[in-house]
């Protein structure tokens, strides 16, 4: 199964994935994680623009290939980005479930975007102005929606859980 976990940075994307990998024995494909290992080989800058992916929709298809469950993660903001990873899975006969997760506090959602440090040694992170601005394009399909705002990761992996379950 190809698990896409996409949203606005802030939201708790990364958090949700981790907790989700360690429950589910999947392999995590960060593309956070992919493009600064792109920006420390000397090939580009921020913002490195599709490279990341392509190599993200690379890794996941040798994963699916492999039988494994791979939960891909990145902001994901446009349309073609989610038919690209939706086609990653479907070119491999696997079952795909695309995943939004939000945060619908204003308040909360800036707090952790203020407040929040890297956790990949120099990766930058968007201040919230930055994330506020962000081209992010609407859905035009089904997905779980996890809207992290007032709870705890695990409240928010339980109701992520549910989605995942009943999709």
């Amino acid at each position: 199964m190809l698990i896409v976990m996409c949203g606005l940075p802030g939201t708790g994307k990364t958090t949700l994935a981790r907790l989700l990998v360690a429950r589910i024995g999947a392999v995590h494909l960060r593309v956070d994680t992919i493009e600064q290992a792109i920006v420390r080989s000397g090939v580009a800058r921020h913002p490195v623009g599709p490279l990341g992916h392509a190599v993200g929709y690379a890794l996941a298809e040798e994963h699916l290939r492999q039988g494994l469950t791979v939960i891909a993660e990145s902001v994901n903001p446009l349309i073609g980005t989610r038919d690209a990873w939706r086609h990653t899975a479907v070119g491999k006969g696997v079952r795909v479930v695309e995943v939004e997760v939000a945060c619908s506090d204003p308040a909360e959602h800036r707090r952790r975007v203020t407040s929040r440090s890297a956790d990949i040694p120099g990766l930058p992170l968007p201040d919230w102005q930055q994330v506020v601005d962000r081209e992010y394009e609407p859905w035009d399909r089904e997905r779980v929606v996890v809207d992290t705002a007032g709870q705890s990761p695990h409240q928010s992996l339980a109701l992520l859980l549910r989605g995942l379950a009943s999709d």
